[in-house]
């Protein structure tokens, strides 16, 4: 849910400003809104999708760890709390650096699928 109201409003900004013209074209030749929707709009706005997907990686986590933090009896989020206060720092530490590789991981997979779908 920490992700969500950022991702439509992206999204949303991006479909906003695909090229007006391109549209008014398809218009022209009696294009549906689902043509015109699934022809122009998407694949124009295919970056924006994955720039979406980056950003929301991190606003995942984040809600994830969260909620650990507050009522988890598991999990990295409780790790780190639990080693705050057991003044554990490697256990806090390595908590985050674990955090960090995930991170890392699913961002580089992003990327690898964009390259992938779009090719430039």
């Amino acid at each position: 849910m920490i992700s969500l109201i950022v991702t439509i409003l992206e999204i949303l900004n991006g479909f906003l400003n695909t090229d007006k013209e391109l549209i008014k074209m398809a218009q022209t030749f009696h294009a549906n809104k689902f043509q015109i929707l699934s022809r122009i709009i998407i694949p124009a706005n295919k970056a924006t999708f994955f720039n979406s997907l980056k950003v929301n990686i991190g606003l995942s986590l984040v809600g994830v760890i969260t909620g650990e933090f507050l009522v988890s009896k598991a999990g990295l989020g409780y790790l780190i709390v639990y080693g705050g206060q057991v003044f554990q720092l490697d256990l806090v530490m390595t908590s985050v650096i674990i955090l960090a590789i995930v991170a890392y991981v699913m961002y580089q997979a992003v990327v690898i699928l964009e390259k992938f779908l779009i090719k430039k």
